[in-house]
């Protein structure tokens, strides 16, 4: 007898059968703390049955957590920056900067939300949430959240976030080895975490609601997720996401998202101190580069490049500018955290729209050629073109147009 309990509970040892360890799944947050969300979502668009265009939107946030209260609820203050490259219908192959908006709102350490109707951002809210009790491999549970639709654009004109609830199922899948997202590359042991919800919603509308413009009559679709959670930092480290969002408007017209997301989270440390921008500085002048500075801002370090010379009436780098961004590029290899903006600036010369074309075309040039390097990967590389309006010196002299024809490098906070 005892010989047969001892090989059945050899066996249940070896198949794992014994009762697993439970673990309290909750978000942690600490005053201070500030992490980045980098989120691709690639979709195809279709309206009224035709693909109108495939889209590659990049999110970009920065989160910072302005308090925790004695509950462990923490208020966050957020940047969102989204940017869209289309194919079909502007075919542009670089990340522009994109609209910018501001958001504030509460999460407890469940993951429900408290914001108000004033912001946009986040979309997808109050997911996940976790159970109030500890669960293992296996469990799973059910919870309400909402997305959050910004859908103030044409066709449509809603001034309101545009709210679609949901129920979606969770499950504690497994426990796996992993490398965390952030620049550490720790190793991990995350808590691998499905979530899919259905949706079906049938917006309430006036009789007359076809006078008031395209509005969702009916939203239908589903997402399904897989979120690699980390629960000793209390944060989603990285998730993937296929998803399918109908909107029948009531005028009849259909619109039809669908697509894959990837997120990743990652803490960083804020670039713009004066002890970065001593570091900055000395590097630069050690490195002999000339017409080249650097500058704080409340969007992060920002190093120019002054008087940047390209070949005649085009963005193509000389051989000595590229040799200075070289150099350059050691210096931004010290944040590997913190993605770039890459801006273009002109001197006051032809007419406004070229000015601001080949201020674009230059800061793409530059970025072009940072990522070559491997700088940074491409998604982390943002561009913008102001043309001639934003001078930092006069353009009645050589020497002050030289000033103002310029490319700036800012390692981003925001």
């Amino acid at each position: 007898m005892r010989r047969t309990l001892a090989l059945a509970a050899a066996f249940c040892a070896a198949a794992g059968l014994f009762a697993q360890e439970s673990v309290l799944l909750r978000f942690k947050y600490k005053k201070d703390d500030n992490y980045r969300i980098l989120s691709t979502v690639r979709e195809d668009v279709k309206v009224n049955g035709r693909l109108n265009h495939r889209a590659e939107i990049v999110s970009r946030v920065t989160i910072t957590v302005t308090d925790v209260d004695e509950n462990g609820v923490g208020t966050m203050d957020g940047t969102f920056m989204t940017s869209e490259k289309s194919t079909g219908a502007y075919g542009n192959e670089r990340l522009g900067w994109g609209e910018t908006f501001q958001s504030q709102y509460k999460r407890d350490g469940r993951g429900t939300f408290d914001i108000a109707d004033s912001y946009f951002m986040p979309t997808i809210r109050d997911m996940p949430i976790f159970p109030e009790h500890p669960v293992k491999v296996g469990d799973t549970w059910t919870a309400s959240g909402y997305e959050a639709e910004d859908l103030r654009r044409e066709p449509l004109f809603i001034e309101k976030p545009f709210k679609v609830p949901f129920v979606a199922e969770y499950e504690y899948l497994r426990d796996e080895e992993g490398i965390s997202s952030d620049a550490k590359h720790e190793k991990k042991t995350f808590q691998v975490i499905s979530v899919k919800y259905n949706i079906f919603y049938e917006a309430p509308l006036p009789d007359d609601a076809w006078l008031l413009g395209d509005v969702p009559a009916s939203t239908m679709g589903y997402s399904h997720r897989t979120i690699w959670w980390d629960n000793e930092k209390g944060q989603i480290d990285h998730a993937d996401e296929q998803f399918r969002i109908v909107i029948e408007s009531a005028r009849g017209n259909r619109f039809d998202f669908s697509g894959t997301t990837h997120e990743e989270i990652t803490e960083f440390t804020r670039t713009a101190t004066e002890e970065n921008l001593k570091d900055v500085q000395e590097k630069i002048t050690q490195m002999g580069l000339r017409d080249v500075s650097v500058t704080k801002s409340e969007n992060g370090l920002t190093i120019s490049l002054e008087n940047i010379q390209f070949k005649p009436d085009s963005a193509e780098l000389t051989e000595s500018e590229m040799a200075k961004i070289r150099k350059i590029a050691a210096i931004l290899q010290a944040y590997p955290d913190n993605d770039l903006l890459v801006s273009g600036h002109t001197a006051l010369a032809g007419t406004e729209n070229a000015r601001q074309q080949l201020s674009e075309a230059r800061a793409e040039s530059v970025a072009d050629f940072l990522v070559g390097l491997g700088v940074r990967e491409k998604n982390r590389v943002f561009t913008r073109g102001f043309g001639a309006r934003v001078p930092i010196a006069s353009n009645q002299t050589e020497e002050g147009k030289a000033k103002n024809r310029r490319v700036e490098i800012t390692i981003l906070d925001k």
